[in-house]
C-alpha cells in the first residue's frame, strides 16, 4: 500500500490517503532516511536541484516499518528518528511530497523489475530517480543501479547514482549515528547529523517526583521504543519562545524509583517556571554528563542531581 504524506497549513501535519497513481511527475530518492545526516542531506539538495532542471515535484519514497523489524525484529536498529521528526526535516529540507510504502512480507516478494513498474512508474510517475551507490531493491535484493538504468531509459524516466558521502572521518550512515550515541560521543553524532541530535514530543504528565525534590521537571513523551542513547545530558529545548532554553536531561529507566521502568525522557529547565503541559517541545542533547545509575536513596539521588545541574550550566554558559 502506498501512502502519501502531504504539507498544509503553517505547521507540519500529515494527511494519509491510499494513492496507487501521482497526478504529476515526480522527481525521487528512495530510503529508510533515518536520522537524515549528511549523507542523506546530499542525496535531498540533490534531488531538489535536479527535481526543479526536469520539472517534477522533489519527492520521498520510504518505508514503514523498517525491513529489518519484519525479518529480524530481534535485532532491527534502534530508530534515530519518529515518523513525525522525519518528516519535519525533510519538510524543511525542500521535500515536497513524501511517500510511506507500508514494508510487508508480500511487497518485499515484489520483483526488482515488478518495483519498478508498479511503484516508480506506475505509481508515482518517476521522471527522475537518485539513488545511493550501494542501493539495492526487490526480492533478494537483486536490483541494483545498473537495472535501475536501464529500465529507466525503457520507461522514460533519468536514474542517477550519489556516492558515499564521509563526515568525522567515515562514511556517514545512520549506523555510524547510533554508534557515536550509544557511547556518549555527542560531538561524532552531531558532525554526521549536521546538527545536535535531538528528539521532540509533547509534554505530558509525570508523577511530580522531580517538583518534590526541587527540581520539577518536563516529561516528554517518546515515540522510540528503545532510544538510541540514555544517561544524563546537558540540553537545549526549542519550542518555548524564540530562544532555545538550556536545561539538564534525564534518558533513562530511572532505576533509583523503578525496579522496571520504561524509557522516560525528563528535562529540568533552568531559571522556568510556567505550566507547558501538552506543548511540543524539540530537546537537543548537546553534551553527555554521565551514565544512569542507581543510587541508595533519594537524598544521594539528590546530591547528584545537585552536581549534575551545575556542570550542565558550565556547559552551556548559564
Amino acid at each position: 500500500m502506498l501512502m502519501t504524506h502531504g504539507w498544509f497549513d503553517t505547521q507540519l501535519r500529515t494527511q494519509l490517503r491510499t494513492q496507487h497513481r501521482a497526478t504529476r511527475p515526480n522527481a525521487i530518492t528512495i530510503g529508510n532516511f533515518d536520522g537524515i545526516h549528511l549523507g542523506h542531506q546530499a542525496m535531498l539538495a540533490r534531488l531538489t536541484s535536479r527535481a526543479a532542471s526536469v520539472g517534477a515535484a522533489p519527492t520521498v519514497l520510504t518505508f514503514e516499518p523498517h525491513p529489518r523489524e519484519i525479518f529480524t525484529p530481534q535485532s532491527a536498529p534502534t530508530r534515530l528518528t519518529s515518523m513525525r521528526e522525519k518528516l519535519e526535516i525533510l519538510r524543511a529540507l525542500g521535500v515536497a511530497h513524501v511517500h510511506v510504502c507500508r514494508f510487508t512480507k508480500p511487497f518485499a516478494a515484489l520483483s526488482a523489475e515488478e518495483f519498478v513498474r508498479r511503484i516508480l512508474v506506475d505509481g508515482l510517475k518517476a521522471r527522475y530517480v537518485l539513488v545511493g551507490d550501494d542501493f539495492r531493491f526487490g526480492a533478494r535484493r537483486a536490483g541494483d543501479f545498473a537495472l535501475l538504468e536501464r529500465m529507466g531509459r525503457e520507461f522514460g524516466f533519468q536514474a542517477e547514482a550519489l556516492h558515499t558521502i564521509e563526515a568525522a572521518g567515515q562514511r556517514a550512515s545512520s549506523t555510524a549515528v547510533r554508534d557515536a550515541l550509544a557511547c556518549g560521543d555527542m560531538a561524532t553524532a552531531a558532525q554526521m547529523l549536521g546538527r545536535p541530535y535531538s528528539i521532540s514530543g509533547r509534554v505530558v504528565g509525570g508523577d511530580q517526583l522531580g517538583r518534590k525534590i526541587g527540581y520539577p521537571t518536563a516529561n516528554i513523551q517518546l515515540k522510540h521504543n528503545k532510544p538510541p542513547l540514555q544517561g544524563i545530558f546537558a540540553v537545549r529545548v526549542q519550542g518555548l519562545g524564540k530562544a532555545d532554553w538550556p536545561g539538564v536531561a534525564s534518558l533513562g529507566t530511572r532505576p533509583t524509583v523503578h525496579a522496571n521502568g520504561r524509557p522516560t525522557l525528563e528535562v529540568h529547565l533552568f531559571n522556568f517556571d510556567r505550566s507547558i503541559y501538552r506543548e511540543h517541545l524539540r530537546v537537543e542533547f548537546l553534551h553527555k554528563l554521565r551514565d544512569e545509575a542507581k543510587f541508595p536513596n533519594l537524598d544521594a539521588l539528590i546530591a547528584q542531581i545537585d552536581l549534575d545541574a551545575r556542570q550542565a550550566r558550565e556547559l552551556l554558559g548559564v
